[in-house]
């Protein structure tokens, strides 16, 4: 493992990264309001796991060779831009459909696996845990074990702050419940950030 000095760098660093609004903490906001609670929650343990394939992957060095290569790169880019606006576009046309208890959610099975999906398909956490937890490495030291354990703590970091995020968002939706009109536009603007997440990825450059 790195010294004290450089582990605490890291993981101030890694916190500031965490606490630091992305394309993740939008995708949460999104399907919270959209949801509720429970969805969220299921959503932010889907990216967390999602996070833990990329940590594997890069210690086995696959990740590197998906950005080292244009073709995969391209490929993986495209898959989880087109399931991002998949899932947005469902989101929306699922708005005005209002079931006895309200409107109609996705459930927390779905929300975990499409939060999996989502994550594990996306080449900039691929690109992130490459090109930043290196700079923490001892190269002296087991490189692989110590990526590993820097990478569960990043992501650990990261689904803490998720959490967090989908108790404020839940308490604004819950404001909002006794407005069913009110909760179908939120869920359509929901929509529209997840299409326009997956636009932004579908538009990701490799980096050289």
């Amino acid at each position: 493992m790195p010294d004290l000095q450089t582990f605490l760098l890291f993981l101030a660093a890694a916190l500031i990264v965490a606490i630091t609004p992305g394309p993740g903490i939008f995708y949460i906001v999104a399907r919270t309001l959209a949801g509720g609670r429970a969805e969220g929650l299921a959503s932010s343990a889907g990216l967390g796991l999602g996070g833990f394939v990329h940590v594997f992957a890069s210690a086995a060095g696959v990740s590197a060779l998906v950005m080292a290569s244009a073709e995969a790169f391209t490929v993986l880019k495209i898959a989880g831009a087109v399931y991002l606006i998949w899932l947005g576009l469902k989101t929306w046309r699922a708005a005005r459909i209002v079931e006895p208890t309200g409107i109609r959610t996705t459930g927390t099975r779905r929300a975990f696996r499409e939060g999996v999906v989502v994550e594990a398909l996306n080449p900039k956490t691929a690109a992130f845990f490459l090109a930043f937890i290196p700079q923490f490495v001892d190269p002296a030291g087991n490189v692989a074990t110590q990526f590993i354990a820097l990478g569960l703590i990043s992501v650990a970091l990261n689904t803490s702050v998720d959490l967090i995020v989908v108790y404020g968002a839940a308490k604004t939706r819950r404001k909002l419940v006794e407005r069913p009109s009110l909760i179908a536009r939120m869920r359509q603007a929901s929509g529209a950030v997840m299409c326009g997440l997956g636009m932004t990825l579908l538009l990701a450059r490799r980096t050289s």
